[in-house]
């Protein structure tokens, strides 16, 4: 079933990411970012489709992903750029022209914020449910699979580079014009933005450690006050020698205050916590098995 809903979902964000680029992208004249932005210059100068263009890019990418990286992943990438493909191909001869959101070159940064925020949802949902948008995204998943240590940051940055620089001369008319670089600047950054935030979700946690000598109390006011168990490891301290207890304990984001203050409360206490993007397990199953036991 879960399996089910992620092919809808790849599905329809493909349609919205065909809509975004039909009605707020190419009729503005600015590229958005990654591969599907030289395609939308190449359409710009030539007449090319974007959709022939992104069939042309990600089928090959796409066979590839499926024997070098990984085959589920291929799949629902390759799903997403044909839907997207199609979808955008039946828009550009639907004549829908009407629902375009031309700025006239006046306001251009509304298109650009509107398309930047669809986008990045669109990016969400495909990340989380193992697939991409194609292009770029395929050929980041190959260098992680090959080499995990690579920085992906210097690699994205260099092409969306070179997509915002050469848009100032692609969409330039007779002068150099710097706002087509600004706009997939700034697309960039906002599509970025959103899908980063749609993948921490609402499954957000923070994960305390806490060293302390009074581990009986703190049990016992996490168990009764905030119903939470933790983890207990016994340790040294190497400066002291002291024996302490070190408790590890995974809480919801509006318990952060509450726990605060209980750890406030006891002296001979360190504490720290760092934000967990997402927690997983079968919670209801160790349930079962401590009532069991």
């Amino acid at each position: 079933m879960k399996k089910s809903l992620e092919y809808v979902s790849i599905v329809l964000v493909a349609v919205l990411l065909a809509f975004v680029y039909y009605i707020f992208i190419v009729t503005n004249n600015f590229a958005p970012a990654g591969l599907n932005g030289i395609a939308t210059m190449i359409q710009y100068k030539t007449g090319f489709s974007i959709s022939y263009m992104s069939l042309l890019i990600n089928i090959p990418l796409s066979i590839l992903a499926y024997f070098l990286v990984q085959k589920d992943f291929a799949v629902k990438t390759l799903l997403f750029s044909l839907v997207y493909s199609f979808s955008f191909l039946f828009l550009q001869k639907s004549g829908l022209s009407f629902i375009q959101y031309n700025a006239l070159g006046h306001d251009t940064i509304y298109p650009v914020i509107l398309s930047g925020v669809l986008a990045g949802a669109v990016y969400g949902v495909c990340f989380r449910s193992n697939a991409s948008t194609g292009g770029t995204d395929i050929i980041s998943r190959y260098i992680n699979k090959r080499r995990p240590d690579t920085n992906f940051f210097v690699v994205t940055f260099t092409l969306n580079a070179i997509v915002a620089i050469a848009s100032i001369f692609v969409y330039s008319e007779g002068k150099l014009n710097y706002k087509p670089m600004a706009l997939c600047i700034m697309y960039c950054f906002i599509s970025t933005f959103v899908g980063n935030l749609l993948l921490k979700t609402t499954k957000t946690a923070y994960k305390f450690t806490i060293i302390t000598t009074h581990k009986d109390e703190f049990i016992e006011e996490i168990t009764q006050n905030l119903h939470h168990g933790c983890t207990q490891i016994d340790a040294i301290g190497t400066f002291t020698g002291i024996q302490r207890s070190v408790l590890i304990c995974v809480i919801n984001k509006h318990q952060l205050n509450d726990f605060q203050k209980i750890v406030a409360k006891y002296d001979n206490t360190f504490s720290y916590f760092e934000v967990v993007n997402e927690t997983y397990g079968n919670f209801k199953n160790i349930k079962q098995h401590v009532n069991k036991a």
